[in-house]
């Protein structure tokens, strides 16, 4: 029964604890500056979404999706999956290099999306504080594999471990550079048009005063987090001293958000899945 079913993961995985952080908004901007990167996977995204008119819609929809993959049940995980199969199916690309027409749903471009994701929350609540082990890091990636499944990836053609990540970021950053399309998307990202009443971060209800300078906070600490490589891709220096800085900022920001009430920073996801853990428990 869905009642009593805990989804992919459950309480005892270290999925459910890296997403219990609400600093992982940071984490969510970090992946997009990263995917930025690969002209292929930009190009699909640019020809294929309307996230300049309506970054914030996608951005909600983006969000409902990872929430019902990490705390739905397992048949609205795996219904999610299927839709965003079907999409991804339907969209094709032209890659802005070769000319050549492309599937937006290619592996290579699918696992690039899927580690950069799962990468920049791993590592992102790790720098930000939460304790975290080697091993649960390792397991964290493991864990992740059953949601590379859900878009169409072949679990074994995913990296899980850390080390495994660090040897795919080896072998592809050759294929990474800094395209205008990058540059439009990284300063759309860094300065979006964002409603005057806007609550950030959207799921915990927490109005940070005025949204565009605290957006602005946030997107710098994204940025400052990014693998030097990836910096330096964007003009940066990818110094130590611009990494202890995001790091501290994030630090900072957790802090702030571990202050507001549970209620406030759990969305629902998060809520009925522990409501249907506890009735487990007490079962």
């Amino acid at each position: 029964m869905d009642t009593d079913d805990l989804g992919l993961f459950g309480p005892g995985s270290v999925t459910w604890k890296v997403h219990e952080e609400p600093i992982l908004i940071v984490a969510g901007l970090r992946s997009l500056y990263l995917q930025a990167l690969h002209p292929r996977a930009m190009a699909g995204v640019a020809q294929n979404s309307n996230y300049r008119s309506d970054a914030w819609g996608r951005l909600v929809r983006t969000a409902t999706y990872v929430g019902t993959t990490i705390y739905g049940t397992t048949a609205e995980a795996e219904a999610a999956g299927r839709r965003v199969r079907a999409r991804h199916a339907r969209m094709r690309a032209t890659d802005p290099f070769t000319g050549e027409e492309f599937r937006v749903d290619e592996p290579e471009l699918l696992r690039w999306v899927h580690v950069t994701e799962v990468e920049s929350f791993v590592s992102t609540a790790r720098r930000a504080g939460l304790a975290l082990t080697d091993d649960e890091v390792d397991g964290y990636y493991t864990e992740q594999r059953r949601s590379a499944a859900l878009v169409g990836l072949d679990p074994d053609d995913v990296p899980g471990t850390a080390a495994e990540v660090a040897d795919y970021y080896r072998d592809v950053r050759p294929q990474l550079r800094m395209t205008r399309e990058a540059a439009e998307t990284a300063l759309f990202l860094t300065a979006p048009p964002i409603p005057w009443k806007l609550s950030l971060p959207a799921r915990v209800g927490l109005n940070l005063g005025p949204p565009r300078w605290a957006y602005l906070g946030i997107a710098a600490t994204a940025l400052g987090m990014l693998p030097p490589w990836a910096l330096r891709l964007y003009g940066g220096l990818g110094l130590p001293t611009t990494a202890l800085s995001a790091d501290l900022s994030a630090r900072a920001l957790r802090l702030a958000l571990a202050a507001v009430p549970r209620r406030y920073r759990e969305g629902p996801l998060q809520q009925a899945a522990k409501e249907r853990a506890a009735r487990l428990a007490a079962a």
